[in-house]
């Protein structure tokens, strides 16, 4: 209801000013940790036990600011970044959209962020309180070596977050996607693994939803085979369903609820490409439980959302966990991890 009276001022407001000014009221509250879960809700993913499938994607808490401040809003866990090894401005602004009429965001905001040793400092700060925060890590624009940016990043962030997400993914960095071929992607998972060293943490790969067939296979085949722990299906898109905003015509990556029907194919594409091998964590246009519960039962352990606390507020998590205990008792499953695939073919 706070936010349905807050809204209208701050959809008056530039969007990047907005989330600069929401980042700086979520520092000014108190640290709660994480809320109270039912335990039907937990997922065991890559030996860490999440106590919600719900969690915080990447883009709203870069730099590492806010994330457990999150935990206390339902989400069951919170991913930061993308982090780079040098601080780095991103790309000119106006960069940040919403697309109002479309419940949509393009962005073009181009990995800026304050660099990794800024993000080391607030990072060993929260360090030993309860929740689950993962880092997410990319490569600076300017860099000569992309893969070796990878590698110190990978292992910068190891012995601080549950979990590690290379994010190949983005549309915003010129040739980033290029990682996804074949020989660029087992390059660039050799030189993590090596470098991640005996920091045992989690690899998750975060993937774009614009691939073919092809690509799908492929990068199926050498993540099971470099063994990741699990794919994020999958970043922005540059594609332009039919839209209804001015915005519609900016450049940059489309979230938001017109990415849900290609998010979700591409969720089932990888699903079946991989026959429920390795998990899979469902993005893009989740905005209720019925969507979050659809992607579940497509093959996803676990969901991300970001576009979507735009328009619904950061109560959205907490919603839709209880959504899905509705679910849940409506289909006569016990625990949410039984409904994990059971719509794949």
């Amino acid at each position: 209801m706070l936010y349905s009276l807050a809204r209208p001022f701050v959809f008056a407001m530039d969007a990047e000013k907005a989330h600069r000014l929401t980042i700086k009221g979520l520092r000014m509250l108190p640290d709660l940790g994480e809320g109270t879960m039912d335990p039907r809700l937990g997922i065991s993913l890559a030996g860490i036990d999440f106590p919600s499938p719900v969690g915080l994607a990447p883009g709203f808490d870069k730099n590492a600011e806010v994330a457990s401040k999150m935990l206390s809003f339902g989400f069951g866990y919170a991913e930061i970044g993308t982090v780079t090894p040098r601080p780095q401005a991103g790309n000119p602004t106006p960069r940040l959209f919403r697309l109002v009429e479309d419940k949509a965001v393009i962005n073009r905001m181009g990995f800026n962020n304050d660099g990794a040793d800024a993000v080391v400092r607030r990072l060993k700060a929260w360090r030993g309180r309860p929740g689950i925060i993962g880092a997410n890590i990319g490569a600076n624009k300017d860099s000569q070596d992309r893969i070796a940016d990878y590698a110190i990043m990978a292992k910068t962030m190891a012995p601080l977050a549950d979990y590690l997400t290379i994010n190949i993914s983005s549309p915003n960095t010129p040739g980033l996607r290029a990682l996804q071929d074949e020989a660029a992607l087992t390059g660039l998972l050799d030189a993590v693994i090596e470098a991640r060293g005996e920091q045992q943490v989690p690899l998750f790969l975060k993937l774009a939803p614009d691939l073919e067939h092809a690509d799908i296979d492929a990068i199926t085949r050498i993540a099971i085979d470099k063994k990741l722990d699990a794919l994020i299906i999958g970043n922005t898109t540059i594609t332009r369903p039919a839209l209804k905003s001015r915005h519609s015509g900016e450049t940059g990556g489309l979230s938001g609820a017109p990415l849900a029907d290609l998010a979700l194919q591409r969720l089932k594409d990888f699903r079946a490409a991989s026959g429920g091998v390795i998990p899979l964590i469902a993005v893009g246009g989740i905005d209720s439980a019925t969507s979050a519960y659809e992607r579940i039962r497509a093959g996803a352990s676990l969901v991300q959302l970001y576009s979507a606390l735009v328009y619904h507020g950061p109560r959205l998590a907490a919603e839709i966990n209880r959504g899905l205990l509705r679910l849940l008792a409506r289909d006569g499953l016990e625990r949410l991890s039984d409904a994990i695939g059971i719509d794949a073919s």
